[in-house]
């Protein structure tokens, strides 16, 4: 028995040495494999198991358990599910809702919108879950696209309904407030009928006909250049995505701390549904908030937290504490962390397992870095590969669009080198779409990739697998410009900026030179509190960091940077406004080789540049 014990023990430390991550690996697999077969399970099932059937069956094993705290009130999974109940019945009453009728939320991160939500999926209702911060324009179009004759709403978003009013009269729209009685026209608000409802359950047969085909929610892509798309969630794809906290190792005895909106996939998908597959209990937040970030996790004794990249930076970027490794936080799960933020995040709060991921909205294909690899966003494996057939393929940053060889086919990446990211779409990883827009749904469609005839998902990605299968995330196509001959990674010179003592965030974009092939390099800054723009500093930070062509020409200085309701940085007015001095009215910079310094744009300067008397 000992021989064979050190017979083992040696083979795993042999795996160990020369494999160092294939428990991991085999963790994952088998994880994989058996939330797998749960969803095949509640695939076949009559009726079809839903995500609802989870909080249902939650709220059943443990009512009093606390499902929500939310500044100062906690509500139980039993409270919930009654809530829910007198909002389906009011609703269904009031707008006379039946199964598959769409409906809008214009609500803002609260314990409202989770109840609500739960009452229409009852109903078999899809739900639009509209961002609460746009406004007019963007706010009609995100309405209109997904199909919904009925809009809920809450008080503080009176003003922004108000606004849009007439225009949703026109179009039939009936727009309900959650709120008492207000001196508003043609509106109605139901606050009094819902607490008089009854909260008994709901008849299953009200959403009879849901299938995992069936949609579940219309969530809308950032806007980072235009306005947003509604990608259509199936009620499958929401199965898939709540299950992400099971692989990352979360448990039934875990705490979640949701602070991103309910509106975006990462909030509602990952955050709350996940939550609810898992039965556990959520600190909802209205938004996130660095200074008071670890004192929640502190007083409601969190263990999981959710971030975005520029989050981390935030927490980072706060006065250290003496306590700031008292806490119970295990796991962090989120997307866009800065390696260099990632390894100062590990420094100063202590050993949590960060667990990046990388996946798109309406995307088929996304990977998790299940090992915690500092940098990484993933991590390759053959069964992940077999379920959802994927490559890099060669990119033409120039043109913007794949290389093909001479057969029209496309080209794969090789190892270590960066390409475009194409998931293959079959019937186990789908590509539904957006609703109402064939256009933009069939530009992500990528046809005769490998083959003819093929079809493949197109996630705009840019991405590298090294020799250890390990996945990076590079660049967004269009985020990435060519100049002198040369591919620059707007995140990496971003990276570098920042650096800088004076610079606090940085957000580097292609503009075009008249004269000039491809796009040179600017970069849009905000100081940090009390810092001058150190203009010989920048210089010097840029030149021994970067090489010649991917160094940022001009710089422009902002008092802050214009970004997406989930901290995207938006580049397009930036590019569409370039370094002209006479269309931009904050401070504008040069490089200007010569005295080694970021010189002051001028309009002498810029007529110098753009007939090319000074050289680039």
């Amino acid at each position: 028995m000992f021989i064979w014990l050190t017979v083992v023990g040696g083979l795993v430390l042999i795996l160990r040495t020369r494999f160092p991550y294939w428990l991991d690996d085999c963790v994952y697999i088998l994880r994989s494999l058996m939330l797998a077969a749960r969803l095949i399970m509640y695939k076949r099932s009559k009726p079809f198991h839903a995500v609802l059937d989870a909080f249902l069956a939650a709220a059943r094993r443990h009512p009093a358990k606390t499902f929500l705290h939310f500044e100062g009130e906690r509500f139980s999974y039993g409270e919930v599910d009654r809530r829910s109940n007198r909002v389906a019945r009011v609703l269904r009453q009031e707008a006379h809702l039946r199964e598959g009728d769409t409906v809008a939320l214009f609500l803002g991160n609260e314990p409202n919108l989770v109840w609500t939500w739960l009452g229409l999926a009852k109903l078999g209702c899809p739900v639009a879950l509209l961002n609460f911060n746009i406004r007019a324009k963007s706010l009609l179009h995100c309405f209109s696209c997904c199909g919904a004759k009925v809009l809920v709403t809450s008080a503080e978003l009176q003003d922004a309904v108000e606004e849009v009013l007439p225009a949703l009269r026109e179009q039939g729209v009936s727009v309900y407030f959650l709120s008492e009685t207000r001196n508003i026209q043609g509106v109605d608000f139901l606050a009094d009928k819902i607490s008089k409802a009854s909260d008994q359950p709901l008849s299953k047969d009200l959403r009879a006909n849901i299938t995992y085909r069936s949609t579940a929610l219309y969530i809308y892509t950032s806007g980072t250049t235009g306005l947003p798309k509604a990608a259509i969630i199936t009620h499958e794809r929401m199965w898939a995505a709540s299950f992400l906290q099971s692989l990352c190792g979360v448990t039934r005895d875990d705490v979640f701390y949701i602070n991103l909106p309910l509106y975006h996939s990462s909030g509602f998908l990952i955050g709350l549904a996940g939550c609810i597959e898992r039965g556990i209990t959520v600190v909802l937040k209205r938004k996130f908030s660095a200074s008071q970030f670890w004192d929640d996790c502190r007083e409601h004794n969190v263990t999981v937290i959710q971030y975005i990249g520029e989050t981390m930076r935030y927490l980072c970027n706060m006065p250290k504490r003496v306590n700031e490794k008292e806490h119970k936080v295990r796991i962090a799960i989120g997307n866009g962390i800065r390696a260099d933020i990632w390894s100062e995040f590990l420094r100063r709060f202590g050993d949590i397992k960060v667990k990046e991921l990388y996946a798109a909205t309406e995307g088929n294909i996304g990977f998790i870095n299940y090992t915690s690899k500092v940098g990484a966003v993933g991590r390759i494996n053959f069964l992940h590969r077999l379920i959802f057939p994927y490559m890099l393929i060669k990119f033409d940053i120039e043109k913007e669009e794949p290389v093909r060889n001479s057969q029209g086919l496309c080209v794969k990446a090789a190892t270590g080198e960066t390409g475009l990211l194409v998931g293959k779409v079959t019937r186990r990883s789908p590509f539904v779409g957006y609703a109402g827009n064939e256009q933009e749904t069939e530009q992500k469609r990528l046809r005769n990739v490998l083959k003819k005839g093929d079809l493949y998902f197109n996630t705009g990605d840019l991405l590298r697998f090294d020799e250890d299968n390990f996945v990076y995330f590079q660049d967004r196509v269009g985020d990435t410009n060519r100049w002198k001959g040369e591919n620059v990674a707007t995140s990496e010179v971003a990276d570098v900026l920042t650096m800088a003592p004076c610079i606090l965030e940085a957000n580097v974009y292609g503009v075009k030179v008249e004269g000039n092939e491809g796009r040179v390099g600017m970069a849009a800054i905000t100081l940090k509190e009390g810092e001058d723009f150190d203009s010989a500093g920048a210089y010097n930070q840029t030149v021994n960091y970067l090489p010649a062509y991917a160094r940022p020409r001009f710089i422009r200085i902002q008092p802050s940077l214009e970004k997406t309701g989930t901290f995207k940085l938006k580049k397009t007015r930036l590019v569409e406004e370039g370094f002209n001095p006479a269309l931009i009215s904050d401070p504008l910079y040069y490089l200007n080789a010569a005295k080694r310094t970021f010189a002051p744009m001028t309009t002498e300067v810029y007529s110098a540049i753009s007939s090319g008397m000074i050289k680039l």
